[in-house]
Order: C-alpha cells, then structure tokens, then sequence
C-alpha cells in the first residue's frame, strides 16, 4: 500500500523532473491500452484520444486528458474528474448538484460556484457571455474524452482566466451505443440510453440520461434530465457537425450548518431539532435551484493539414433559479456565440490566427422568500443586463529544432458587462480591454518525453453575480416588513502574472515502468475577485482585494502497473497530489492563507486487473485543515479528513459489464464544502456535511 502516499512531494517532484529519461507513455485516465484504429486525423471536428494527446504535447504547460468512459460510475462530475492532478473537486452534498471546481484558485468562492475557468462543448464555450456557467450542465457519459488545459494554456481565444478550459468532446456515431441502469444508497437510481448509426460520409448519436437522488441529508432530493445529440458530414477535406442538447436540473438544498450540529448529526439542517423555531428553517424557506438549458451548435471545418479554417456558431437559452434561505435570483437569458480559426504551417512555424465573440442578454429578477412557506413574497430588483466579448488570437509555434520549440499567443480582449435597474433606472456600464499573452518552451529529449515552462498574464472580467447585489434583512414570518435592497458594483479586472515549468515522461523501460506529470507555477494576482457570505451564510457581495494576493502549488501526478499475482494481471495504480498555498501578499489580511482551497489534496486508487475484472480500494485524502475566512480566525476551519472507498467492475463479455463502488467506508463526518467569509465566528452556519456511508451498483449493455 506505500504507493498510495508520497511522504515527500517536492523531493519526488524534482526525482522525476531530473532522473527521467525513457519515454513519455500516453497521459491519459486509462487502467488498460487504448486500442487505436484508422486515421487519428480523419475526424478534425472529433479528433481521437490519440490525436488530442499530439495535440497537448505541444502545450508547453499543465494538461489533463481524461477518457471517463473507462469508468464504470459515472454519477457526477467528480466521478470523471478523480485522480487528476491540478483539478480541485469538493461535492456540495454529494447529489446532482455537481461540485465546486477549482483550478489555481480561480473562482472557488463563486456560490453557487459558476466563474473561474472556461467550459468548452466539442471547442465551443457554455459559459454565459459575462463568464458564469451552471456547472450542472455538464454531462461525462457522453464525453468522449475531456480535455483540459490548466491556466495560461488554454487554447480557445475566449479562454483568458486563471483557471483555464475543460473541453467535453462528444461521443459520435456508434462510438457509445449503451444501455445503462445503476442504482444505490439514498435513493440514487439512474439510466442512459444512447444509440447511434456511423456511414461512410454521415454518422448521428442521440444520448437519454435521468437521474433521481433523495438525498443523504434531509431537503437534499435532485432530478436531472439530459437528451444530447450529435449529427456529422465528412467529405474530402470537409466536415461539419451539429450539436443539440437540453438539460433540466431540479436541486433542493440543505443549505450550511454549524459545526456542533454537523458533529451531532450530519443529515440535519437548520429547522430540525433545537433549530425548528430558527428564523432560517430550511423546510419552510425551501432554498432550491431550477436550472434549463436548451443549446444548439454548429462547427464546419474544411481545409488540410498545412492550411485550414473551422467556423462555429451556437445559440443557447437558460431559464436558471436559484433560492437561497432568504432571496430568489431568477434569470433568463440568451447568449449568441461565433468563433472562427485559420490555421496552418510555413516551414517550420505552426500558426494560429483565431476571432472570438459571444453576447448574452438576460433577464435578471430578485425577490423575497416568504419565511413562512418559501413562496416569492415580493420583487425588488428587475434587471436588463447585457454582456458581450471580443477576442481575438494569434498564436504559433516555432520549431527550432525537432527537440525544441518555442510556443507563443497573444489573446486581445474587449469584455463589456452593462446593467439597468428598470424600477429605479439606475445603470452601470462597464468594458474592460486587455491582452493576455504567454510565452513557453517545450523540450522533448525523446521521442515521447517532454519538458516546459512558460511565462503568461492571465485575466478576468466579474460576471453579473458579482456586478449584481441584493441584501435581505432576515425576519421570522412574513407579517413583519422585510427589508431587502439591491445594488450594483463596479468592479476592476483580476489579473494575473505566472510563471510555470514542469514536465511529464515515463520512469524507466518495460510493461511496468510508471507515467509521471508534474507542473508548479507562482502566480501573482492583482485585484482578485472576492465573493464573500453573511454571518447566515448567504451572499454578501464582491469586492478586489487591494492589497494582492498570491497562488502557487504543484500539481503531480504517477500512474502505471505492477504484476499481478498470475500472468496477465496487474495491480493497475494512479495518484494525484495538488498542493496549493494561496496567501494574501499585503492588505487587510497581509500574511494570511486565502480561504477556499485546500493546501493538501490527495486521491489514489489500486485496482487488481484479472480478465474482466477490477476490484480494489481508493482513498481520498485532505490532511491538513482549510480556512474557512480570510482572518483566519481559529476554531473556524474545515478539519481534514480521509475516505476510504472501494469498486469493482466485471466486464462479462464485450457487451455487459457491471459494477459496484462503495464510499465512505468508514461513514466519517466531515465538511465536503463550505462558504467563505472575511470574517466568522465558530458557531456560524458554514459547513455542508458531506455523505455518509453509501453503496452504488449498476450493469450496463454495450452494442
């Protein structure tokens, strides 16, 4: 079991970085070979594993390329994303609400979480146009593979934030023909049902999933429905794809306890017990998120290798609210995108010349929550927003030699955020212009081995639920008047400047020789975006930090086999390890860690590989506490915690497949999330417990 922990990372980070010298084997979330057949190239719009990982290896930074298909449970988000360094995971309650996503530290005190890194769907953004996104949105079973490029690496020209781009290539065609059925602890079942039809020149998939949660703590059910399709035409040095989709997603939320009442029982929230006269009672205020999204999107690629363009559009509408004990956020919205590439080679030199723009218009309503049965008691704010990007690329990488590279982008932005309160006509126009440049080297020794560093400037606009504020006065009924009141920030740019280096290979020679990637960076942030909760744990606002603050860590990761105990078997291993020390430089809270992020965050699994068969435990791993303020003020952190877990899955023949996965084996207590404040008291509301104990089973029926 020693290959589970790393005693001393940085010693281990620099062994890799320095001892390896044999090749670089794929970096991808596999536990056996990907078998790859034809032309990696032959689908531009839908390229291959094997062609995106070409791809990153000319990234001269941190990069994740993920297959969630190779997992058996795919229930959320986390699920896809375990074990991958750099990609920071915590569940709110463990249902369908998908969790908090961190990458640098870029937008983890966004709550609900919706800013910080860029979502991309087949390369194409589903973020709203002023950057928020529903994270619920997102569906891994019909991912082919996702991409992410962490920080300044990101490579679509809307992406200039500090935390990067995830993008979700599309199953297409019969790739994922399945029948799904699973089912477990608190009432999880869930279903899939997807076909497709592949030609020569024309292939087409539609994909069906529901899921249903009661929930482990009380007033935690969630529903999610998603149908997803995709139809595709290939010609000669031609391709086009268009992309449907409509997602619905209904989540009831137990909303943040005190520590004492997490310890006692974890499944309580505020109106049970001793809290059932409390003025917050969940049951009677209800806090909830509705959340639609019907997308269109439309790619045309048509050229060759030494000169090409892709041309993409896509429309999308979001009907999202969002409850919270003593407020209702209700939008509706628009959003229009294009995005255009020319790409291409002159000798030596790869080009990128790219033209970005995405506009939304949205309909924004807040109100108050009666207290009494959690119905929408009165308006009071109404508001015509407004945001639209421009961006614009150029890139290239020069290949000095067949080793070494120099890897360059410049991205021009224009980012417009515009703000009218109908009642009052109060308004507020803001546009922020910048350009956010990276440089890199990228050193590849070996064939399949390669080395990086790079300098970049990265930079984010505020979304309109930081430019966009309502107060509600708590009261216990609704016969009192209830003060409530809204208002709009103005807001400056977050920026950073980073330096990174790393790099990724293979320790040693033969079938169990281990694939290693390690990335550390130093980031220094100016006017960072802090979102901030009340003593009741709702929305304060947002404000820049004047004094700067500073992002550095590390991101490993070792994955590989050992032999098993008869031939053919293996004990297949990965780790992930992403330390973060995030401190304020200056200011108010000069000294301090930035609360948030965890400092330590370890995931590692073994599984014994016979046949058809996996089986093994897994552990999740923060060992050390997490801050939840930014005064750092004792007695208030997130206490560390280690889950242990454990799956099994049993190919049967090349059509079934089953399995079971059990979590919190030992039904520890503990805080999977929280919200943030400057300042709290021990006894505030501020932790969300996560799952106890649980158990999930389900068979699948491949065509």
């Amino acid at each position: 079991m020693r290959t589970l922990f790393i005693p001393t990372p940085l010693a281990l980070a620099l062994a890799l970085t320095l001892g390896s010298s044999a090749a670089l084997a794929q970096e991808v979330n596999s536990l056996k070979p990907i078998i790859i057949t034809g032309d990696a190239q032959a689908s531009p719009l839908a390229p291959s594993v094997q062609a995106e990982q070409q791809r990153l290896n000319q990234v001269p930074g941190g990069t994740n390329l993920i297959t969630p298909q190779q997992e058996a449970r795919l229930a959320t988000l986390r699920d896809a994303l375990d074990f991958e360094p750099g990609l920071v995971v915590q569940e709110f309650f463990g249902g369908l609400d998908q969790p908090r996503l961190n990458i640098r530290g870029s937008g983890i005190q966004s709550n609900p979480v919706n800013r910080g890194v860029l979502l991309l769907q087949d390369g194409l953004p589903l973020n709203e146009a002023d950057g928020s996104f529903v994270i619920g949105f997102l569906e891994p079973r019909n991912a082919d593979y996702i991409s992410v490029r962490r920080g300044a690496n990101a490579l679509s020209p809307a992406a200039t934030t500090l935390g990067g781009e995830l993008d979700f290539q599309s199953l297409t065609g019969t790739q994922g023909d399945v029948l799904r059925l699973e089912g477990g602890s608190f009432g999880r079942l869930g279903a899939q049902a997807a076909k497709g039809f592949q030609g020569d020149t024309l292939d087409g998939r539609l994909s069906v999933t529901h899921d249903k949660y009661d929930g482990y703590r009380h007033h935690s059910g969630s529903k999610r429905t998603s149908v997803q399709g995709n139809v595709g035409v290939v010609g000669d040095n031609f391709e086009n794809r268009t992309y449907l989709s409509y997602v619905d997603l209904d989540v009831t939320i137990p909303f943040v306890v005190p520590r004492a009442m997490m310890e006692e029982d974890p499944r309580d929230v505020i109106g049970d017990g001793k809290t059932a006269n409390h003025p917050l009672n969940v049951y009677k205020r209800d806090p909830h998120r509705i959340s639609r999204q019907f997308r269109v999107a439309n790619r045309t690629y048509w050229g060759t290798e030494a000169l090409n363009h892709t041309f993409g559009v896509y429309a999308q509408n979001v009907d999202d609210t969002f409850q919270d004990p003593l407020s209702v956020t209700a939008t509706d919205g628009m959003t229009y995108g294009a995005q255009w590439q020319l790409a291409g080679q002159y000798e030596n030199i790869d080009y990128r010349v790219a033209l970005d723009w995405a506009r939304s218009d949205m309909d924004r309503k807040l109100y108050v929550v009666n207290p009494d049965n959690g119905s929408r008691l009165r308006e009071f704010g109404n508001y015509d927003l407004q945001a639209e990007n421009r961006n614009a690329l150029l890139g290239f990488a020069w290949h000095v030699t067949p080793q070494w590279s120099v890897v360059g982008n410049a991205k021009f932005s224009q980012a417009i955020r515009n703000a009218r309160e109908r009642s009052s006509g109060k308004d507020l126009n803001q546009d922020w212009s910048y350009i956010s440049p990276t440089l890199g080297l990228v050193w590849q020794p070996a064939e399949h081995q390669r080395f990086f560093a790079n300098i970049s400037r990265s930079n984010e606009a505020p979304t309109y639920w930081e430019i966009v504020n309502g107060s509600v006065t708590p009261r216990p009924n609704a016969i009192m008047p209830i003060p409530a009141s809204t208002s709009l920030s103005e807001l400056q740019l977050q920026r950073a400047d980073t330096i990174e280096i790393g790099g990724e290979g293979r320790l040693g020679d033969g079938q169990y020789a281990p694939n290693w990637a390690v990335a550390l960076y130093h980031s220094d942030v100016k006017n960072e975006l802090m979102s901030v909760s009340t003593a009741n744990g709702t929305a304060a606002g947002t404000y820049n930090y004047q004094g700067g603050t500073r992002h550095r860590g590390m991101e490993l990761g070792l994955r590989g086999s050992l032999p098993g105990f008869v031939q053919n078997a293996t004990f297949d291993y990965r780790v992930a390890y992403t330390f973060s020390d995030f401190r304020f430089k200056d200011g108010e809270y000069a000294g301090n860690r930035i609360a948030g992020v965890p400092r330590h965050l370890i995931s590692a699994e073994v599984l014994y590989h016979s046949g058809g068969l996996r089986i093994g435990p897994n552990v999740r791993w923060m060992p050390s506490a997490t801050e939840t303020n930014h005064a750092n003020m004792p007695d208030t952190q997130q206490d560390s915690y280690a889950l242990l877990g454990f799956k099994a899955d049993y190919r049967i023949d090349k059509h079934w497949q089953a399995y079971v996965q059990a979590d919190n084996l030992t039904n520890k207590t503990y805080a999977s999330a929280f919200v943030i404040r400057n300042v709290a008291a021990p006894d505030a509301p501020t932790f969300l417990p996560g799952n106890g104990r649980s158990v999930t089973a389900g068979v699948s029926y491949r065509f």
